[in-house]
Parts: C-alpha cells; sequence; structure tokens
C-alpha cells in the first residue's frame, strides 16, 4: 500500500486562507468563483541551439532539474531568415506544470529564489495580459538551488507563465498572486 503524499504547503494556503480573502474582498458568493491557479508555463527560449544542439541538450537538463519534470524541446514554426532559422529547427524547451508539482514549484520560486536574487525589489506590476496572465522573467538560472553553479557552461533566461483561471479583472489575479506572496514592487511615490 502506498503512503499518500500530504498536499502542497500553498495548495493548502489557497483553500484554507486565500479562497475566503478573495471571495470577501471581491464580493464573490461561489468558492467556485474565485480565481485560480491552473497551470505554470516555464519556457527558455536557446537561439545558441542553431549553431550547436548540445547547448539545447544542456539547457533542457537543467530546466528538468529546476521544474522536477521533463521538458518538451520547441522548434521553430516558419523560417525566418534574418535569423537564420529554418522551419521545424529546435529553438527552445518548455515545461508545463500543473497541481501538486505547480504548487512546489511556486513555493521555491517566491520564497527560495525570489530572494536569491541580487538587488531584488519585486517583480514589475504591468505583466499582466487582458485575461488576468502573468508573466515574469528571468535572466539567469543559477539563482535556482537545484542547480550547481560550477557545472553551468552558460548564463540561461526563462520566461515564467503563471496561467490563471476565473480572473474577471488583473486586480482579481494580481490580488491572487499577492495572497501567495508574489513580491510585487512597491508604487514609487
Amino acid at each position: 500500500m502506498s503512503e499518500k503524499k500530504p498536499a502542497p504547503r500553498l495548495l493548502e494556503k489557497y483553500r484554507g486562507e486565500i479562497i475566503t480573502q478573495m471571495m470577501e474582498k471581491f464580493a464573490l458568493k461561489n468558492r467556485f468563483a474565485v480565481p485560480r491557479v491552473e497551470k505554470i508555463v516555464v519556457n527558455m527560449g536557446v537561439g545558441e541551439a542553431l549553431q550547436d544542439v548540445k547547448i539545447l541538450e544542456k539547457a533542457m537538463e537543467e530546466l528538468a532539474l529546476i521544474s522536477g519534470q521533463r521538458p518538451v524541446m520547441r522548434r521553430a514554426k516558419k523560417a525566418i531568415s534574418n535569423f537564420k532559422v529554418k522551419e521545424n529547427q529546435p529553438v527552445g524547451c518548455k515545461v508545463t506544470l500543473r497541481r501538486g508539482m505547480m504548487y512546489e514549484f511556486m513555493d521555491r520560486l517566491i520564497n527560495v529564489v525570489m530572494p536569491r536574487i541580487r538587488d531584488f525589489r519585486g517583480v514589475p506590476t504591468d505583466s499582466f495580459d487582458a485575461s488576468g496572465n502573468y508573466t515574469l522573467g528571468l535572466t539567469e538560472q543559477s539563482i535556482f538551488p537545484e542547480l550547481e553553479i560550477d557545472r553551468l557552461s552558460r548564463s540561461q533566461g526563462m520566461d515564467i507563465t503563471f496561467v490563471i483561471k476565473n480572473a474577471k479583472s488583473v486586480e482579481q489575479a494580481k490580488e491572487l498572486l499577492r495572497l501567495f506572496g508574489m513580491p510585487f514592487k512597491q508604487a514609487e511615490k
């Protein structure tokens, strides 16, 4: 018989505290109308992979360590001659995290990784799209504790997108992430 794994800390926080706070703040009558994070997509564009495929393989290996899930190789949809990109050529990798893995990654990102960023003042508040999804860009992967800095061959950035379901406005999506602990920049006076 297998032991049941405990629910992630942020999932417990969402169910126990965040739902009630969101219902009060936005006058929502139903628990299912409260916005929630549906998935997190971590994307690495590796332009140097055009010359050397080993760079992309190394980036995929690092992304697997960071996310705890095997990434998918992304290929160019169409040829762009100015960038010497041919159709169907490998150009990056991505991981889509859902459920428990998503909450574990979000917990590590907010509470471990972001405090390790040098001169960190908070994440920008203007990176929401019209649907309430939030995209965050990181310039290097070395801030993740899963990676050994000595073994990194090159600095590689990534985009992290929080896909938020049921958000009626950007304000609701922003409040949801703030309650999870996302450190947004304070408005300068």
